[in-house]
């Protein structure tokens, strides 16, 4: 193994510590989701929510859509040399994988499952959505049809996650920014719904910030994707 290639292991293997020590960082803030920050003395005993609330299920679905964003940013990782993609991966995993930690100890505190026997994923935005598309994407909330892989929409199939393993160079920036695209706004649709229909406040917070930065980081894709000659699929 090369110098090169040794400092490059070293640096992505920092990088994942650095990955799972967020995510046990956003377990210890759990707490805020029982009073968010109020007085302990004064405040009314802290609601805790049902196995079927908004507050639930947006964290466990969100839970399983940030997971796959992380597996995808750290495959790039090896398959491409262009710094501002692996720079935009790796501020993708740190702060999904935190974010993960955080709603994944909600459930926790709230002593409610990390997976709902019987529920299909984003049911819990029907009641917000009768009828209603968001994003073009069709089904959300109402009976998506999970197909090789893909749970929600935005989610990569097995089949394109194997495709961007398999991809080099800018073949694999390209692939990773649509994938990422569409990842995102799905995750951004999600968000918006928590953020209407959630009633924990810290969580309704955490849901608006998800919407705010991944709008950013979408318009950024779509600059990096027009300087490599391509553009998002949808």
């Amino acid at each position: 193994m090369t110098a090169v290639k040794r400092d490059r292991r070293i640096q992505w293997v920092a990088g994942s510590a650095v990955v799972l020590a967020l995510l046990f960082a956003g377990v210890a803030t759990v707490a805020s989701a029982r009073d968010d920050g109020a007085d302990h003395a004064a405040a009314p005993a802290p609601h805790t929510p049902a196995v079927d609330s908004a507050d639930a299920g947006f964290a466990r679905d969100m839970a399983v859509h940030h997971q796959q964003a992380v597996e995808m940013s750290f495959i790039v990782r090896d398959r491409t040399k262009d710094e501002d993609v692996r720079r935009l991966a790796y501020d993708i995993a740190n702060t999904q994988a935190n974010q993960r930690g955080m709603m994944l100890g909600w459930l926790d505190l709230w002593e409610l499952p990390k997976a709902a026997a019987g529920q299909e994923p984003m049911a819990w935005m029907a009641a917000g959505h009768e009828g209603h598309t968001m994003g073009g994407m069709a089904g959300m909330g109402t009976g998506y049809r999970a197909h090789d892989g893909s749970l929600m929409p935005g989610m990569a199939t097995r089949t394109e996650l194997d495709r961007l393993r398999r991809a080099n160079g800018e073949k694999a920036e390209i692939l990773y920014l649509q994938l990422m695209t569409d990842h995102h706004k799905g995750g951004v649709d999600m968000a918006r719904g928590c953020a209407r229909l959630c009633t924990v406040k810290v969580e309704k917070r955490l849901a608006q910030g998800m919407v705010e930065a991944q709008q950013s980081e979408l318009d950024m894709m779509a600059r990096m994707l027009a300087a490599r000659g391509a553009k998002p699929r949808s």
